[in-house]
């Protein structure tokens, strides 16, 4: 872009200005969607493999009328937010004891980081000899998936602290809870952050391994059974809800994230 003209430069950045900036990220998507309902349209691609936007919103509207689709969320809404509370909490409590304790680190770090390099698909016919596939195994693999992401960030959030901050409370005479909650943990919150998008990322990717390997409500399973019967727009729609939520808890974390660190001074693009 640095060799087109300069009028050509200022008349770009004027039409990009023009448009809203909360309208920014629509753009690719809006372009996707217009593409890919016209090559339905004029038979370019055949609807039967894959169904045009349109087509799938009909099918959306459809599932929601009968309620079917609100079901299928709630009950896998139900496994992941549990599965993600557990997993989460255990996560961030082993971390931040392994940041700030060197015998924890000691004890349990090496076997976490061992167990981390297990692919956790590996680990799925053992849960289901040990638990079954009901949702209590479907629970336990979803709070695994989420467990390493916020362990890890949570520890390297701790271990990132600059050690002249830590000096300086000492001088000052802090006790050590005045370390933790007014040094350490706000200095480790965008770790923390961090690694609560990612985990919660995972978990939406285990639920659907979860539900696709036996059960009998969710979206996973809503996709399962529409692949039995070729039912390609339902597919898409439980694609498209798992995009979708997904999406929404990851900018939940990021409007945290400029609520809470307002005070970081850093690079911003």
């Amino acid at each position: 872009m640095s060799q087109l003209p300069v009028g050509t430069r200022q008349s770009l950045r004027a039409s990009g200005n023009r448009i809203p900036s909360y309208l920014h990220g629509w753009i690719v998507p809006i372009i996707v969607m217009i593409v890919w309902q016209a090559a339905g349209t004029y038979g370019i691609v055949p609807t039967s493999l894959l169904p045009t936007p349109l087509a799938i919103l009909k099918q959306f509207v459809d599932l929601a009328a009968s309620g079917k689709l609100w079901h299928n969320l709630e009950i896998s809404l139900y496994r992941a937010a549990l599965g993600f509370l557990l997993g989460g909490s255990i996560g961030l409590l082993l971390g931040l004891s392994a940041g700030l304790g060197k015998l924890v680190e000691r004890i349990m770090d090496p076997s976490l980081q061992m167990l981390r390099t297990v692919p956790l698909l590996a680990l799925i016919p053992l849960f289901i000899l040990w638990f079954g596939i009901g949702e209590f195994s479907k629970v336990l693999m979803i709070a695994l998936g989420a467990f390493f992401p916020i362990y890890i960030n949570a520890f390297q959030g701790v271990r990132s602290v600059d050690v002249k901050l830590y000096e300086v409370s000492r001088i000052l005479q802090y006790s050590r809870y005045q370390q933790v909650t007014k040094l350490i943990l706000p200095a480790a919150l965008p770790h923390i952050l961090l690694g609560l998008r990612l985990s919660l990322g995972i978990s939406w990717l285990v639920l659907v391994v979860a539900e696709l390997m036996g059960t009998s409500a969710g979206i996973g399973y809503m996709i399962q059974d529409a692949r039995t019967y070729s039912k390609t727009d339902v597919v898409f729609v439980g694609i498209v809800i798992f995009a979708l939520v997904g999406k929404l808890s990851d900018s939940s974390v990021r409007l945290l994230e400029r609520k809470w660190l307002t005070w970081r001074d850093t690079f911003k693009g």
